[in-house]
């Protein structure tokens, strides 16, 4: 009777076991799921940074072309102080400009 009550706890132990590994493979393909996801999402942000970076780099480029050598020197001599302020007037600015460089383009 021992022996056939060990062999019964011996599989409920491999059952037990199978069940343990079941719920650590679908743990992992849901992280492994999550994390290729976020991936996918944060590539996408990349590609968009890239090519505003690259629109913002023309843009400058532009109207540092565009502007007399007193407008830059106003503009530089006041840069230091307006540092963080760009990023906040960064859409307002583009607008005007993108829609200037394509009517002029």
């Amino acid at each position: 009777v021992s022996l056939l009550s060990s062999s019964a706890s011996g599989a409920s132990v491999v059952a037990i076991d199978n069940k343990i590994e079941q719920a650590m493979d679908l743990v992992k393909n849901h992280l492994m799921y999550a994390v290729r996801e976020e991936v996918e999402v944060l590539k996408e942000q990349i590609k968009e940074l890239l090519e505003k970076n690259s629109q913002l780099e023309r843009e400058n480029s532009l109207l540092k072309t565009l502007a007399s050598p007193e407008q830059l020197e106003k503009f530089q001599s006041r840069l230091p102080v307006e540092v963080p302020c760009p990023e906040e007037q960064t859409p307002g600015v583009a607008a005007p400009a993108q829609h200037s460089g394509g009517s002029a383009v």
